[in-house]
């Protein structure tokens, strides 16, 4: 599959590192350099990045903390995660915008599509903080949402495995991985990927899913290069 505009979906617990929680320095600079590699041969980014490193409102709301408050406070988490990125971008050379769904005029531009579309066209890596703006809704409906907004080819979904198994390979040694598989037989087999949510919006919309292990040093450039890397979701 070839790439010309691509989503990044980063968890936030992805930038802890080998730390308990926060961000670590030293994986934000991999993955600084790993996005630069690819923005140098002319793709077009967008990032999409948690806040569960920080604070997750449904962990709030199970202590009980109101679930709408919390839910405020992890969409400010991933503001902060997408500073630290943007951060660690500018450093190694790239042009970056960090639009969010909440207004922070101070440190962020709010988004706008066209805005956001003309800064991806400008070679900018453009960071979306703030997740849909709405409480309810996780950071994977707010990825799948604004890779649809900004007419991304595919979603690119970072995690700590390389690709979608029919058990947690974790946990389960005989799990398989699918290289290739579709949005029903997903649903029919009640694979975890990301929330149901995201997941029949990407559905509906025909927008394609890569899930790979963004750890993996080199394994970004290797999947825009058109090697098998991850599972392929797509219709």
């Amino acid at each position: 599959m070839q790439y010309k505009r691509i989503l990044l979906k980063l968890s936030g617990e992805s930038l802890m590192g080998s730390r308990q929680y926060g961000i670590d320095p030293e994986r934000l600079k991999d993955y600084a350099e790993e996005i630069k590699t690819i923005v140098d041969k002319g793709i077009e980014v967008a990032i999409v990045i948690g806040g569960g490193n920080i604070f997750r409102g449904v962990a709030g709301a199970s202590n009980g903390m109101d679930r709408v408050q919390g839910d405020y406070m992890g969409m400010l988490a991933t503001v902060i995660n997408g500073l630290a990125l943007q951060s660690a971008l500018e450093t190694s050379g790239l042009k970056t915008r960090l639009l969010t769904a909440i207004k922070m005029e101070q440190i962020a531009e709010s988004f706008i599509k066209r805005r956001a579309v003309r800064h991806l066209e400008k070679g900018r890596v453009v960071i979306f903080g703030a997740g849909t703006g709405n409480p309810y809704f996780t950071t994977d409906t707010a990825a799948v949402l604004r890779a649809i907004e900004i007419g991304a080819d595919a979603i690119l979904k970072g995690t700590r495995v390389d690709g979608i198994y029919s058990a947690d390979p974790e946990k389960d040694k005989n799990a398989v991985k699918f290289d290739n598989i579709t949005f029903k037989e997903v649903l029919s087999k009640g694979l975890k990927i990301m929330d149901l949510t995201a997941f029949t919006l990407s559905e509906e919309n025909n927008l394609p899913m890569v899930v790979f292990d963004m750890d993996k040093f080199g394994n970004l450039e290797k999947l825009i290069n058109g090697e098998k890397i991850g599972t392929l979701v797509q219709k």
